[in-house]
């Protein structure tokens, strides 16, 4: 009964110190904190925030922790730390092992809630963390590749590269070889973004193409290029995150680094002239903003966001990039979020997921993409929302 008794006090506590003993969320806060508060306050362990009725290991919840990790390191609030933690501790255990993670499957998506390990090690010297690092680096050192070394999405998804790829391993790639002292590994990271402009990038309109089949075999590839047919907005989104990211971890002195800005500054330039210019948001198709069925989507106008104002803050992008930002978040706030009466934000217009082949088939039409499913608060829209508001200080 005390130990029962102690457990509800804790809760307490930990309800009004987070929200405030009437359990309103600050309005004063900035959109980040606000966003933030606004997760856990619907999601009391972090492994819900997907919809999920069961903890995995997946993309999403290492999306959003992520943007809970860089908002513990702003405001060295600690409620956002342990959130962080309470889910890796939930799945990894003693021995390393990553609970619901398949090895086999070669799922380049399940790399990317590794992110959070690095942190979490260097804080508490736990070696459970490092082992479930090198399980998941073991998995890109044998990954199916390319001819030309490009990792494939999935073992299932052969011979293709697809954009959301670039941002689930090659930030988790590099941070280990920074972490590690592995400089090989920074080689073939930048060697992955690369690729993906080299065969996805349309020289028109400088925008990329979702994903890239190498045999042409698949329905969805063009048989002369093996591109997909349509630009999806946050398949670009996760790229542009992928390369402003990557750059954090290479050494000065890498020809990466002349790479990677080259690309993000040609993406840069590219996105913003696809920015709808009475909203300032992008759309879930990207070039094609004016047809029937589409419609403008959170997830690519928070990421691309992100991207612009980081490069910026970074010195990576030109400083007019920072009014493209500031316009893209201003149409989120005025257009996607809502304001509850508490004070809890919503995110709306998120679409859910979308992908190529499969079954049922995916076949990368427009039709296919602005037909899937729309979601409020989908974690894919909001870790990059709390990111953006972080890097235009909001």
């Amino acid at each position: 009964m005390k130990k029962l008794s102690l457990l509800l006090i804790m809760a307490i506590f930990f309800s009004q110190s987070t929200f405030g003993q009437s359990g309103q969320i600050d309005k004063g806060l900035d959109w980040s904190e606000r966003m933030a508060l606004s997760v856990m306050k619907r999601n009391p362990e972090a492994w819900q925030v997907d919809f999920m009725d069961r903890a995995v290991w997946s993309y999403p919840q290492g999306l959003m922790l992520h943007a809970f990790e860089e908002l513990w390191k702003k405001t060295d609030n600690n409620t956002y730390y342990n959130y962080i933690q309470a889910y890796a501790d939930k799945l990894i255990e003693e021995d390393g092992q990553i609970k619901t993670y398949k090895y086999e499957t070669y799922n380049i998506d399940m790399i990317n809630s590794g992110k959070l390990l690095f942190n979490l090690y260097t804080k508490t010297g736990d070696e459970r963390y490092k082992k479930a690092i090198a399980i998941l680096r073991g998995q890109l050192k044998y990954q199916p590749k390319t001819s030309e070394g490009g990792f494939w999405h999935k073992l299932r998804y052969t011979n293709q590269m697809w954009l959301d790829g670039a941002y689930m391993g090659t930030p988790f790639l590099m941070q280990y070889a920074k972490e590690f002292n592995q400089p090989k590994d920074f080689d073939e990271a930048v060697l992955q973004l690369e690729l993906m402009e080299k065969h996805l990038r349309d020289a028109k309109t400088g925008l990329l193409y979702h994903g890239w089949d190498e045999s042409r075999f698949q329905a969805w590839a063009d048989p002369e290029t093996g591109r997909s047919p349509n630009v999806w907005g946050r398949a670009m989104g996760w790229y542009a995150m992928a390369v402003v990211d990557a750059l954090d971890f290479l050494p000065e002195e890498h020809y990466g680094n002349v790479v990677l800005k080259g690309i993000l500054q040609r993406l840069a330039s590219a996105v913003s002239r696809y920015q709808d210019n009475d909203s300032g948001l992008w759309y879930q198709v990207v070039d094609q903003g004016a047809r029937e069925g589409n419609y403008l989507e959170a997830s690519v106008s928070s990421m691309f966001v992100y991207a612009l104002a980081k490069g910026v803050n970074k010195g990576h992008l030109d400083k007019a990039y920072w009014a493209t930002a500031e316009k893209g978040f201003e149409g989120i706030i005025s257009e996607l979020i809502e304001v509850k009466e508490d004070g809890e934000l919503n995110l709306t217009q998120v679409c859910a997921v979308a992908g190529l082949g499969g079954k049922p088939y995916r076949d990368g039409s427009y039709e296919y993409y602005v037909n899937e499913k729309i979601r409020t608060n989908d974690p894919k829209g909001v870790g990059p929302f709390i990111l953006a508001a972080m890097e235009l200080g909001r």
